[in-house]
């Protein structure tokens, strides 16, 4: 009888499980901002708030703040998951310097999947809304589990210059590439990217709708009806300076920190922390 409760117990640890890496968020319910790039007064206190520090490195370990950090917010309302991003970076790619290429790909900039859409300073959200995977895969592309961009200085929308979404990963997938556009081109996701007065860093707000985009079982997206819900969760963010201070490198990226995950691996679905949707106020 020891050993069945046993069972039952870790089955249902399992079950709650959104990632191997023992990091989260919670999101409330909160009011919902307005995506324009501006965090105005008040409008995120009903927010969770979060920072990076501690985050996993991919390339050069960050050291200073004033270098590269960002405080984050999280929240949601019956419709639709919300963050904000408040980024501090002492150079910004493609204002403060040349929009240089890399060598591995000197396509990076085209907005095609033969771009490279995170190349320049950059937001990525990744969402595991089904909370499942079976081995090392990385996101699916489609609502169960996803890879999106939010560049600085290149967007769907706005074209190369302006800051928005672009399709994200897996860009070898011409169907995720297709969901990801529709998404962008509906409003399903929605972002907007500003440099803050003075430069010296940037603010990304981005909204993500339950329909089509947390689809939690086959054609059953998220509601609020359904409570407190796990789901897998990773964010990373991307530093690009002038290119020697990325010698090195994949890229010349000086940094890209990771909210979970190891370093090579951490776009892998089970090496994600947790979003915790949680229902109610914080």
């Amino acid at each position: 009888m020891r050993n069945r409760l046993r069972i039952l117990l870790l089955a249902s640890c399992t079950a709650i499980q959104a990632g191997d890496f023992p990091r989260e968020l919670n999101a409330f319910i909160g009011t919902a901002p307005t995506i324009d790039g501006v965090i105005a007064p008040g409008e995120w206190d009903d927010a969770t708030q979060f920072t990076g520090l501690g985050w996993v490195p991919q390339f050069s370990k960050t050291t200073d703040a004033k270098d590269l950090s960002v405080r984050g917010y999280v929240k949601h309302d019956d419709k639709r998951l919300y963050f904000a991003f408040d980024v501090t970076d002492d150079v910004l790619y493609g204002i403060d310097t040349p929009r240089w290429l890399p060598d591995e790909n000197l396509k990076a900039h085209q907005l095609t999947r033969e771009g490279f859409p995170w190349f320049g300073d950059e937001m990525e959200l990744l969402i595991n809304a089904s909370n499942r995977w079976s081995g090392t895969e990385d996101a699916a592309g489609d609502g169960s589990s996803w890879q999106m961009v939010c560049n600085l200085t290149k967007s769907r929308l706005g074209g190369i210059g302006k800051g928005g979404l672009l399709e994200g990963e897996p860009r070898s997938s011409a169907k995720a590439w297709a969901t990801y556009q529709r998404w962008i081109l509906s409003g399903a996701q929605q972002a907007a990217a500003r440099v803050k007065p003075g430069g010296h860093g940037y603010v990304i707000e981005w909204a993500v709708s339950f329909n089509p985009c947390l689809e939690v079982s086959p054609g059953g997206f998220y509601s609020t009806a359904m409570g407190d819900r796990a789901m897998g969760m990773n964010i990373a963010l991307g530093d690009l300076d002038e290119k020697a201070r990325g010698q090195g490198n994949f890229g010349n990226f000086h940094h890209e920190d990771w909210f979970a995950g190891a370093k090579d691996t951490r776009t892998q679905l089970r090496q994600w922390g947790t979003l915790w949707i949680r229902n109610r106020p914080r």
